[in-house]
């Protein structure tokens, strides 16, 4: 049966240009069948915090990442809360039609009607010369210069649709040219949310009965891409991570945390996307449990002076959570990512708690858990777990 449908009986858009305190609409739902724990969250449904990055084909980029040239989608002050609606690629993509609706109707749910314009329309995107991901055009962070750190603070993430997908395609994860045994081209499975918007559920095996006995892992939505433009006017590519941030794929990065980020142009330019319900760190199939999000960010600009008194001097992309500090490592080569990241956790811990290198290298080993990140997007991917609480106030 198809999931019940919410249906929002009013609607609001944010303002292009952001300088002031967030907005709230008063949304009334009205349950179209059986209630259900997840609406379906079509663009202006719903309650909006802040400024709106509806995810229209004018407002999204499609397997590259922004660069200088291209044009902010919006421009805001910092401490600015910004909702995006983020669309998953998944369902979308050539080996799967680029037909959402034909895609999903196996599964008997409703789709997003953004990502059937998507899919339909003429965003450029070379199949397998560009990535899957599909990222939000670059916001404009008023005042950002090079050599200050942008923040991005994931305030809320609400989940646009009841089910997700994770796919292996085209020899890739950490088993390639082993899994699938068939040797087919992609795989794709097909995940359901349960009924407290808590879980994710799997069917043991592929050929069983609706209902039957079922796997069941937590939720944790988090965006896969968070980023800033790089100078010039290249889109990079959208899987492999870098120090603009990009496919970093850390699973820590949920609601209540915070990127940094070295901004690269004027005005910074970030950007979101690849949007996830859930995700075991390396990733190793492939993708995550992908599936569409609407997320509100804060974005805060911290003036370089201060931001070498925080955190020393980052060179990429560096985490935080209530309780860690998450330094990162990135490299081709799992082994050099590892120590990328380990020389990243000294340089933080000797400027953040001004402790000898030769101290903090022990301390690592003896308290760190340096975990994979990803192992899938050519540029692996390794993160440290500082805990804060360790150090003095």
């Amino acid at each position: 049966m198809c999931p019940p449908r919410y249906v929002s009986i009013s609607e609001g858009n944010g303002p292009d240009v952001i300088g002031g305190s967030p907005r709230n609409t008063d949304e009334t739902f009205v349950p179209y069948g059986a209630r259900v724990a997840l609406p379906l969250l079509q663009l202006g449904d719903g309650a909006i915090r802040g400024a709106y990055l509806p995810s229209t084909t004018d407002n999204v980029i499609w397997g590259r990442l922004p660069c200088a040239a291209d044009a902010p989608a919006l421009s805001v002050e910092p401490g600015t809360e910004v909702t995006v609606d983020t669309l998953s690629h998944e369902g979308i993509l050539e080996d799967q039609g680029r037909d959402p609706r034909a895609f999903f109707a196996p599964y008997d749910v409703d789709v997003l009607e953004d990502a059937v314009a998507l899919a339909a329309s003429a965003v450029p995107r070379t199949a397998g010369v560009d990535g899957p991901h599909v990222v939000s055009r670059p916001i404009e962070v008023i005042g950002a210069r090079p050599g200050d750190l942008v923040a991005m603070t994931v305030l809320e993430t609400t989940p646009r649709v009841p089910y997700g997908v994770i796919s292996n395609r085209h020899g890739r994860g950490a088993l390639a040219g082993e899994l699938p045994r068939d040797g087919a081209p992609l795989h794709c499975v097909f995940a359901r949310v349960d009924e407290d918007a808590t879980h994710g559920l799997l069917p043991l095996r592929e050929d069983q009965e609706e209902g039957g006995p079922r796997a069941r892992f937590e939720l944790a939505p988090f965006l896969g891409i968070m980023g800033v433009a790089v100078p010039g006017s290249a889109r990079p590519h959208s899987v492999p991570p870098g120090p603009h941030g990009g496919n970093l794929d850390i699973r820590l990065l949920t609601t209540g945390s915070t990127l940094y980020l070295p901004v690269q142009v004027e005005g910074a330019r970030a950007y979101v996307g690849d949007p996830h319900f859930a995700q075991g760190d390396g990733e190793v199939s492939l993708t995550a449990m992908e599936a569409s999000l609407r997320a509100t960010i804060r974005l805060d600009v911290i003036a370089r002076e201060e931001a070498v008194r925080r955190f020393g001097e980052l060179a990429g992309p560096l985490a935080e959570t209530s309780e860690l500090l998450v330094p990162t490592g990135l490299d081709e080569d799992l082994d050099v990512a590892v120590q990328n990241c380990v020389r990243a956790a000294i340089a933080l811990i000797s400027a953040r708690f001004g402790m000898d290198e030769r101290l903090a290298y022990a301390y690592l080993s003896a308290a760190t858990d340096f975990r994979i990140s990803q192992v899938v997007d050519v540029v692996k991917g390794v993160h440290a777990t500082i805990r804060k609480g360790d150090f003095p106030s």
